[in-house]
């Protein structure tokens, strides 16, 4: 199990809304623009592996800006295409702070990396004490039916709760404010909540654009 000190200091970022990863959770992605296919070659030449994943934001001047916080995947499986893209997958290691910008030749973004505020993400699968399954289960089929989505439910009765809840938190069409709400969780059951929360406000008429406060 790695611990911060193991961890990089400079990670590359590649800030992308609404595409969430998760400590353990697992994160496909297509690569095709010059800048990320750069970043994948560098990134495979590496012994870490790490991409870190953080939500792009509008600021008030109508320009935009990275939130601070985001999460690093480790590449776990990549497939080029014919036409010279890739399909890969991350796989969610740790959580980050943003620190200061590296400046340098590569048309990616580098950054200072401040792992310690996450040590928790890298101590293995958290648990839920107060996950009650069969309710969240149905609130779960309320907001699927909603949302005209569909899933294999008998895998979700028999999930651990960390990946049901992990899996569930990446993939859900949530504004991409509500998905760096769920990362910033500061565990398992507070993510829990934050989901239950999220879905409950979606079944009453909220919209994609509403961001949890």
């Amino acid at each position: 199990m790695p611990r911060p000190l193991d961890l990089p200091e400079v990670i590359p970022v590649f800030p992308l809304p609404g595409a969430l990863v998760l400590p353990r959770g697992r994160l496909p992605l297509h690569i095709f623009e010059p800048r990320y296919l750069a970043m994948l070659s560098d990134c495979l030449k590496t012994e870490h592996r790490l991409i870190g994943m953080v939500q792009p934001h509008d600021t008030p001047g109508g320009g935009t800006a990275l939130h601070s916080i985001g999460c690093a995947g480790r590449l776990t499986a990549f497939s080029e295409t014919e036409d010279g893209r890739y399909m890969i997958t991350l796989t969610g290691i740790s959580r980050f702070r943003l620190r200061e910008e590296v400046q340098g030749f590569p048309p990616y973004r580098r950054f200072h990396a401040d792992w310690a505020p996450f040590a928790r993400d890298l101590a293995g699968a958290e648990t839920d004490a107060g996950f009650d399954r069969a309710g969240f289960l149905k609130l779960l089929a309320r907001y699927f039916d909603a949302e005209g989505l569909s899933t294999d439910w008998d895998g979700l009765k028999e999930a651990e709760p960390e990946l049901l809840i992990t899996t569930l938190s990446m993939l859900c069409p949530f504004s991409a404010a509500d998905k760096q709400a769920l990362l910033e969780a500061p565990s398992l059951s507070t993510r829990r909540e934050t989901l239950v929360t999220l879905m409950e406000i979606a079944l009453r008429g909220g919209t994609e654009g509403d961001p949890l406060q």
